[in-house]
């Protein structure tokens, strides 16, 4: 993955989990928030209901206290004191007091704890109240009672009439129920709801609101038995059906009457569908955002990214100019930034190259004259010598026995001629190094070059019976525009020193093969093979590892494989034998050596 590709996806990814962070944030600040509402709207709902118990308890009572302090119960006392009172004739007078005083409830019970009258039930008369036994710790305002009969629970306070000694207990009271519900002001999709606890087993028809009967009451089941168990609170998540929207957090708080018994359990539910609301608006616009985020950080960040990787891939390509060879690669500096300041180290950096390769070619081209000069004093300094001596030979001889001048003198002319002859094949070998000619290019088949530099030297591969040629041809015939007679030239230096370098015999390997715009000839060999230092120096005029010979030929070859366009290394290991990879431009017309780098350094 290219540098650009990764800081655009760097971007991008920076911009999704940015957005999916905030997003997160908010949703998880907006449950926090939607949560402390709803634990103060239930708060709120809670007190409010404390407020309504309060005031109807007061009002009940207030209520009765007016029937205990009337005309009425202060006569059914005095009434009930004596020995031969009838407490039948007051069988229905708390219904009326009852109806007169707007109660649900109302009881008159005297000293023994029996009922006298009963306006909810009249046939409890004669029956026990049990809440006269613990008169005494009953409280002075309202509290919860189940009553038996009928089933229901109210708000209920107790008043004595005392006339003599013998007291008349006043026990009135309110049914709660959803009229009760019904003086709560629940705000937003709350409710508030009320369980009687009246059976032994839940039942979810004592499960009410202010409507009635609170449908799908049977899922709070658990909730409301967990606190009548345990007579404490409890909050719980509700689903009322497979919409989540419609789930509902729902706290429930349990209602003590007398002695801490639970008569029922108060409900107050919020709805949790605004809160999903919320959340998938939330959801919805975080997906949103993110796409149009991750759109915008893609395109800002890929501006951003080809103003800060085009300089790089610029100074990137440079780079591998100058690795190909094209010294004069140069990158434009478009800002004063770090960039900028690679950019100009890089064409500095490029221009001390140059002046490097410039006094590295001059001190090269210094001592290739002086090994030239080197070479050429020792190869004139073997002829002269002997000329020198037969010379001075022919004057002494003239001086000292001129009678025998004649036959030293045609000794020493065959020795002059011989060592003039040696002179003009030295200067000879030096000339045709110095005027290679230019190659007459025209379509060459490289495996028939090959072909024919093998059986040039037929002959010396029967004579070196130990010497086997292996022809691995590419069967695609690869052509090349070359100059024959050079290429064979070539060739034929490379069989000769693969020969010489197996005296005792070996395997001597001609391949060709094609590929990448290139056609490629090895010549290898099996024999001592070279060093490092050796195949540095290889192709160096008048560098030889043989005992005999002038150090030129392969000189030669690299001069005419430069001349068509083409390369050549050598790869070798002492012990492992030598090849020599000849690289050639295929099918296309090729130009000198050093036009064809700067070409393709330049392209």
């Amino acid at each position: 993955m290219s540098f650009r590709r990764k800081l655009l996806a760097a971007f991008a990814l920076t911009a999704f989990v940015a957005i999916a962070a905030v997003s997160a944030i908010d949703a998880w600040m907006a449950r926090r928030a939607f949560e402390r509402a709803d634990v103060e709207r239930t708060a709120a709902l809670i007190a409010q209901f404390r407020r309504e118990f309060d005031r109807r308890g007061q009002e009940v009572a207030r209520r009765v206290a007016a029937i205990s302090e009337s005309e009425t119960a202060a006569g059914m006392a005095v009434e009930l004191s004596r020995p031969s009172s009838n407490p039948g004739r007051f069988i229905n007078q708390a219904k009326g007091d009852a109806q007169a005083q707007g109660l649900d409830f109302l009881e008159y019970v005297d000293r023994t704890g029996t009922i006298i009258s009963s306006a909810q039930a009249p046939a409890k008369f004669g029956y026990k109240e049990p809440l006269i036994g613990t008169a005494a710790r009953l409280p002075g305002g309202a509290f919860l009672k189940i009553e038996d009969l009928p089933a229901a629970v109210g708000l209920f306070a107790m008043r004595t009439v005392r006339v003599a000694e013998s007291p008349l207990y006043v026990l009135g009271g309110e049914r709660l129920d959803r009229d009760f519900l019904g003086a709560f002001d629940a705000p937003g999709a709350a409710r508030v709801m009320l369980y009687l606890n009246l059976q032994l087993q839940f039942s979810p028809e004592l499960l009410m609101d202010k409507n009635g009967v609170v449908p799908e009451g049977g899922k709070l089941q658990a909730l409301v038995e967990s606190v009548l168990t345990h007579g404490d609170e409890e909050t719980q998540v509700i689903s009322r059906s497979i919409d989540s929207s419609r789930s509902e957090a729902v706290h429930a708080l349990a209602l003590r009457g007398i002695e801490g018994k639970n008569v029922g359990v108060l409900l107050v539910a919020n709805s949790r569908g605004p809160l999903l609301e919320l959340e998938r608006n939330i959801t919805s616009i975080a997906l949103a955002a993110g796409t149009g985020g991750i759109l915008l950080a893609i395109l800002l960040s890929g501006w951003i990214a080809s103003r800060v990787t085009r300089p790089v891939e610029e100074i990137a390509a440079a780079a591998q100019r100058v690795a190909a060879g094209d010294w004069e690669a140069r990158v434009e500096a478009t800002s004063h930034d770090e960039l900028g300041q690679l950019a100009d180290s890089f064409n500095q950096m490029t221009r001390d190259l140059i002046d490097q390769k410039q006094r590295l070619v001059q001190a090269e081209r210094v001592a290739a004259w002086r090994e030239l000069a080197r070479r050429l004093a020792h190869e004139l300094k073997n002829p002269l010598f002997p000329l020198q001596i037969t010379v001075e030979n022919l004057l002494r001889a003239r001086e000292r026995s001129p009678e025998l001048f004649e036959e030293i003198f045609r000794e020493s002319a065959s020795t002059l001629l011989a060592e003039i002859a040696n002179l003009k094949t030295i200067v000879g070998r030096f000339s045709e190094f110095s005027k290679m000619p230019q190659p007459q290019l025209e379509t060459v088949d490289v495996n028939q070059a090959v072909r024919r530099a093998a059986n040039l030297f037929q002959a010396q591969l029967q004579e070196h019976t130990g010497v086997n040629c292996r022809q691995e041809l590419d069967p695609a015939d690869p052509l090349v525009e070359a100059d024959p007679e050079l290429l064979h030239r070539a060739l034929s230096n490379l069989v000769l020193n693969a020969l010489d370098a197996m005296p005792e015999g070996g395997t001597l390997r001609l391949r060709t093969e094609g590929g990448g715009g290139w056609v490629r000839i090895t010549v290898s060999d099996t024999g001592a093979g070279l060093s490092r230092e050796e195949c540095e120096r290889l192709f160096t005029p008048y560098y030889t590892t043989k005992q005999h010979g002038s150090g030129l030929g392969l000189a030669i070859v690299q001069s005419v494989v430069s001349d068509h366009g083409g390369r050549i290394r050598v790869e070798s290991e002492p012990g492992r034998g030598t090849s020599f990879v000849i690289e050639l431009p295929a099918g296309t017309s090729p130009r000198p050596f050093a036009e064809t780098t700067a070409s393709r350094e330049n392209g």
